[in-house]
């Protein structure tokens, strides 16, 4: 199953009131596991960059200036989400000012039935609990020492990990019954040993009891190269 986890910065909080996308990024999810496909794409928002919104991303107007306007990157992304499942943290934020932009231009927004709102999932199941990004990647032990500011990409990365844990999380390897560090370690050897095209070694002694059995077998059974009862 196709499913692209999604996240988008801006330059403040309602399109409707002269704000725009400042960034887009998706990442590709194929049965819960990272295929490597992705769009992602900083926009100038022809406008001017409030305080308020650097501070919490980081992106100036300076750096926006030479980027594409959102006109010159719409029909990409619709290829890029085309008959996928999309998942987005706080959906109605994201939806509303993709939905807009869309719109302007005559294209058909995001059916809300193909929205997967990890929000809504994350507060169904640890209720009355912290739901930010931040605070489920902290209970799901992810890694955040990147995450010094909002960033699409970094997020939408963030994001994949945090829906994989959500649904119940990926197995890793075949260390059934493993940790995660110990399945890592297990998988880790595995890939060792087949790009070398060999199986990892395996050592299997034969006992002093086995060894005479064997012997004994040999000398009452076997005639020659021929079996003899």
């Amino acid at each position: 199953m196709r499913e692209l986890c999604l996240d988008i910065e801006t330059t403040g909080l309602d399109p409707r009131s002269g704000h725009r996308i400042v960034e887009i990024a998706v990442i590709e999810l194929v049965n819960k596991v990272r295929t490597g496909n992705f769009f992602h794409s900083y926009v100038n928002p022809r406008r001017d960059m409030p305080r308020e919104a650097f501070n919490i991303h980081g992106i100036s107007s300076e750096f926006l200036h030479d980027k594409p306007i959102f006109d010159h990157i719409a029909n990409k992304f619709l290829d890029f989400i085309k008959d996928a499942k999309i998942v987005i943290h706080n959906a109605a934020f994201d939806s509303k000012f993709l939905n807009y932009e869309l719109k302007i231009l005559g294209l058909p927004g995001l059916e809300m039935s193909n929205v997967i709102d990890s929000l809504t999932i994350a507060r169904s199941k640890f209720p009355g609990s912290p739901a930010s990004l931040d605070a489920l990647c902290r209970r799901f032990n992810i890694d955040l020492t990147k995450r010094i500011k909002h960033g699409a990409l970094l997020d939408t990365e963030l994001l994949c990990e945090v829906y994989i844990e959500l649904m119940g999380g990926a197995q890793i390897g075949f260390g059934f019954g493993a940790t995660k560090k110990e399945a890592v370690k297990i998988t880790a050897e595995t890939e060792v040993a087949e790009s070398k095209n060999i199986l990892p070694k395996r050592y299997f002694p034969a006992s002093e009891d086995d060894l005479k059995l064997h012997q004994e077998f040999v000398t009452k059974h076997i005639k020659g190269t021929s079996w003899g009862y």
